[in-house]
């Protein structure tokens, strides 16, 4: 099968040697997304707004490589405090509905540029 780069400008560019999600057959697989604003390279204020741009970031990805978060099969949520789960919860239950997505969410040490929250996913075309 070959690998097929996804990128897009609607989304943070890569700040390291990776894409920002690649296709294989019918699943793009996204790198994490952090709550980057993509216009100014900054993050958003705050978990809440750091997990809705992380998302919105996920979102532009998926919909450049022509799939969407419908289509989303599996996603891993990184914390920078386990003690944000819920307000990151919240926020991620609005962005997905029935049947939701297989997920795994662990807090880290520490996510690039500080962040609060990372958000990557597996999504189907």
């Amino acid at each position: 099968m070959n690998k097929q780069v996804i990128s897009t400008t609607s989304a943070p560019g890569a700040i390291g040697p990776y894409s920002q999600a690649v296709q294989i057959g019918d699943f793009v697989f996204t790198s994490g997304q952090l709550g980057l604003i993509p216009e100014t390279g900054e993050l958003a204020e705050g978990i809440e707004g750091q997990t809705l741009q992380a998302l919105r970031n996920v979102g532009a990805i998926l919909e450049a490589a022509g799939s969407g978060l419908d289509k989303v099969v599996k996603t891993t949520v990184f914390l920078q405090d386990m003690n944000d789960f819920a307000k990151v919860n919240e926020i991620y239950g609005s962005f997905f509905s029935e049947p939701f997505p297989a997920r795994s969410a662990v807090q880290v040490a520490r996510l690039p540029k500080d962040g609060l929250v990372e958000i990557e996913v597996i999504a189907s075309k």
